[in-house]
């Protein structure tokens, strides 16, 4: 029996609020940050714009040396008092122009006070005005999710640590999404409009300096500098870095380019990306001293205020490339850089992290640097490509397992690796570079002693891989028919290489492994409440056991319903049930999945995640650095239902089986109706039955939908059926369902009846 140690029979309470019930609300969300970061030891403002941020009271940023308060909160007008202002104002416009029509031209004291005789709360002109613009708003509003606005003020530390953070807004409804925000050493300047001529560009100042700013619909912007000759200036734009994806836009985020141009108005360069990347990045060597214009817009002249950027602006290093793109975990490691401003050009590290998956590689003041560089740890032995291999009569012999670091160089190259099997051996070879953000766009081709090809492939989807939309990486895997020497060729699909085409090639027998993501990254509750959660299973190399989720080191009074992703399925919904207390401040939960490989029990965390579409069609898995939780209320339920059972339901297909909750107080919930929340089709509540203990709920599997072997959670959404005074008097009057909450998820198995 599949080992529920942590499960709901013990006294996990489904706490429904009977006495009073939850009332719906919106989650609060963020679409933008602006600006989206600062230079340390400063204080300035900050905006977030989202929608339902009603009670904006506090700001939670991770890491520490930043802290934040919030200074205001606007949002657009009720239609009501929108219309009852709007007669307001134009009953004062006719008062107003009365008085011109009389050559009686009133000063702003007396405008005020003839709003004020109306009915219009006011001090002054410019909240006269302000009240116009409001009305104005829902008018001229781009997007309804950035309607509102917060704005706060933010300081910076002296010493707070340079790099990326996350923050989010508490309000009333709890705590926001997550969005990027950037701390570092370069002074920051924010755009002032109107900046979209070259006459009237902004003058930015001292470089190097990053450039914050908004691009609205058609805007173009323009910053001018003064550089001198010989300067070697980086212009790297971040966009898309700090805001991943905007939902209802194509592509999908804010695609912009860069240009930069002499005095007299000559394009010097351009760029709309780097390679691969959306965000577009130069280089560029000053001929001559003088005054220089870089500029930016959308590509497609679109805009609205979350199309945020940076621009880091002047001589800083930036790494375009690194070889190997990593290393044997514990072991020395010389890396060779590639790029511009370079304070070295290679890198030695005493000893890899032991711990494998890729690692941030500290090659430059990261204040300063402004862009990542990915290292790839892993336990395998290594080997370096040696040349020439390319073709199967000068291939390069290899012994199993290993990882070979090579390169496709110069463009055209195709590497050929040989290794000994024997028949029946199971082996995966599979190319990391696109994910450690090199160019090469692979192809793998494994060829069997005969030189007949056994597998080809060219694009391998991984969707641990967070914002790649061109899964450009290859795998293959075969079991191999007979004993003899078998190779692997690889290239570059589109013929293309260079020095910066370096790649990660792992051949070896399957690894079976796995990694977890968990959605959302952000979870409000009321306090005792049970909600649902979604576990993705991302397995590796065929690994299609039971995993088993555990919350770790948590709070008290915080249990995992239904903790489990079911052998062969790729995710499962499950429940998170919140302590009877409301928590004092926000709390950063870890879950844990546990699962048993080649007898070894091997753990791995649940990273929290977006689940964020791009232009409507692919969606991705994007990581965030905490699993952030709250609740808000007070403890008024009058009973609480457990689930009395130890380890999964046995459901036979086209049977019946009981599903039993004991409960403390059977008579206050007469009236209450339970439904299934997205249940495999085939699998419902055929009744429901009281008794003294407790309630028993009858589920159904119909055998021409669910066939035996079926795994997973249901999800039961409990409601009060009530009908008003009204259409109580009615037979056949609709009754209203008010929805109390979730019950702890049931872990089920169909088996044969």
């Amino acid at each position: 029996m599949f080992p529920f140690r942590w499960f709901l029979f013990l006294g996990l309470t489904c706490l429904l609020a009977i006495a009073s019930p939850a009332l719906a609300q919106r989650a609060p969300r963020i679409g933008y940050v602006y600006p989206a970061g600062g230079q340390q030891g400063q204080s300035f403002e900050v905006t977030l714009g989202g929608q339902f941020l009603d009670g904006a009271s506090d700001v939670v940023v991770s890491g520490n040396g930043v802290r934040a308060k919030v200074v205001e909160h606007k949002k657009p007008m009720s239609p009501k008092k929108a219309n009852k202002l709007r007669q307001q104002l134009r009953q004062l416009q006719t008062r107003i122009k009365k008085l011109r029509d009389q050559k009686k031209n009133p000063n702003d004291a007396a405008i005020v006070k003839m709003a004020q005789g109306i009915g219009i709360k006011v001090d002054s002109l410019a909240e006269i005005m302000e009240l116009r613009r409001m009305i104005l708003m829902p008018k001229n509003l781009l997007s309804p999710q950035l309607a509102e606005q917060v704005r706060l003020r933010v300081t910076l530390s002296e010493n707070v640590e340079p790099g990326e953070r996350e923050i989010r807004l508490m309000t009333t409804g709890g705590l926001t999404n997550p969005l990027s925000f950037h701390v570092g050493r370069l002074p920051e300047v924010c755009e002032v409009e109107p900046n979209n001529a070259a006459p009237h560009a902004e003058v930015a100042g001292s470089i190097p300096l990053v450039l914050n700013g908004q691009i609205m619909p058609g805007d173009v912007d323009r910053f001018a500098f003064e550089a001198r000759k010989g300067t070697r200036l980086v212009i790297a734009a971040s966009a898309r870095e700090l805001i991943p994806y905007l939902a209802d836009a194509v592509p999908g985020w804010f695609q912009a380019t860069l240009a930069l141009y002499d005095a007299e108005g000559k394009e010097l360069a351009y760029a709309d990306d780097f390679r691969f990347q959306p965000d577009p990045v130069f280089y560029y060597e000053i001929p001559e001293d003088g005054r220089y214009v870089i500029e930016i817009k959308d590509a497609l002249y679109r805009g609205r205020e979350d199309f945020v950027y940076r621009i880091r602006l002047g001589e800083l290093p930036f790494v375009t490339s690194i070889f190997p793109l990593g290393g044997q975990g514990g072991e020395p490691a010389e890396i060779e850089l590639a790029g511009w401003n370079l304070p070295t050009e290679k890198l030695s590290i005493d000893a890899a992290p032991k711990t494998p998956g890729v690692q941030a590689v500290p090659v430059a003041d990261p204040g300063r640097a402004g862009n990542r560089v990915r290292f790839a740890v892993d336990t395998l032995p290594e080997c370096l490509e040696a040349e020439p291999n390319n073709e199967p009569a000068k291939a390069q012999q290899v012994d199993l397992p290993t990882i070979v670091n090579g390169r496709t160089d110069p463009a055209g190259d195709w590497d050929v690796f040989c290794f000994d099997g024997r028949a029946g051996d199971e082996i995966v070879a599979e190319v990391m570079a696109r994910r450690l953000n090199s160019p090469l766009d692979s192809l793998l081709e494994l060829i069997d002693p005969t030189g007949k090809q056994l597998a080809v492939n060219d694009d391998f989807e991984d969707r641990g891989s967070g914002l790649t939309t061109h899964h450009a990486d290859s795998q293959v895997s075969a079991t191999l028919p007979a004993d003899g020497s078998y190779c692997l060729r690889l290239g570059d699909t589109q013929g293309k290489g260079g020095g910066a085409f370096a790649y990660r090639l792992r051949i070896s027998p399957r690894r079976p492994d796995f990694e977890l993501r968990v959605v959302p990254s952000t979870i409000n509750a009321q306090v005792g409440a049970t909600v649902p959660l979604t576990v993705y299973a991302l397995r590796r190399d065929g690994f299609s056991d039971d995993i088993t989720l555990e919350l770790k080191d948590a709070p008290e009074g915080f249990r995992l319903g239904g903790g489990w992703v079911p052998a062969g399925q790729d995710s499962v919904q499950m429940t998170l049930s919140f302590p009877p207390t409301p928590l004092e401040e926000p709390v950063s939960l870890r879950l844990v999945g546990l699962a048993t490989i080649d007898d070894q029990e091997v753990r791995r965390p649940a990273i929290p995640a977006e689940d964020m579409m791009q232009a409507f069609i692919y969606r991705h898995l994007v990581e965030a650095q905490d699993l952030m939780v709250t609740s808000a209320g007070q403890w008024k339920a009058k009973t609480t239902m457990t689930l009395d059972h130890e380890g999964p339901i046995k459901l036979p297909a086209g049977e019946t089986a009981d599903v039993q909750f004991a409960v403390t107080d059977i008579a206050s919930i007469q009236g209450i109706d339970f439904t299934l929340q997205n249940a495999p089709d085939g699998i419902a509540i055929k009744k429901t039955s009281r008794q003294p203990s407790g309630v028993t709920l009858v589920i159904q599997a119909d055998a021409g939908k669910i066939e035996p072997g079926l795994k997973g959670n249901l999800i039961v959404d409990a409601f009060i059926v009530q009908s008003s005074q009204r259409a109580a008097k009615r037979s056949k009057a609709p009754k209203r369902r008010v929805p109390l909450g979730v019950l702890p998820a049931i872990p089920f198995e169909v088996v044969a009846p």
